[in-house]
């Protein structure tokens, strides 16, 4: 890579030139401009989405966005919560396999 090219988004990586539409819309809709409206904090944002995740069960999109919401000021504790809260809320099941997966994600994490 020359000093000139960006590095890779995570969607580049992911999905290169298999989906460039929807690769062009994950960083330029998604990440360009939803997540950098000033309505909302990433930090919330991070909260929502980590939320969205947890309520549909899609545990591989959280190998993303919870490491994502401890950049963005959610605390382990607090991810951790939002699940534990969430149990009531959106099913035992979801609660457990997003638990099981923080776990994992969040030792990755740790210093």
């Amino acid at each position: 890579m020359s000093t000139n090219e960006k590095p890779l988004t995570a969607a580049q990586k992911a999905l290169g030139d298999f989906a460039p539409k929807l690769v062009e819309l994950t960083d330029g809709v998604l990440f360009g401009d939803v997540w950098e409206r000033p309505q909302l904090s990433k930090r919330d944002r991070s909260l929502i989405t980590c939320a969205a995740l947890v309520a549909t069960g899609k545990t591989e999109q959280m190998g993303f966005h919870f490491p994502r919401a401890l950049e963005n000021g959610v605390t382990q504790e607090e991810l951790v919560e939002l699940i534990t809260h969430l149990a009531f809320y959106v099913g035992w099941p979801n609660a457990m396999s997003a638990m099981g997966r923080a776990k994992e994600l969040l030792a990755k994490a740790s210093p």
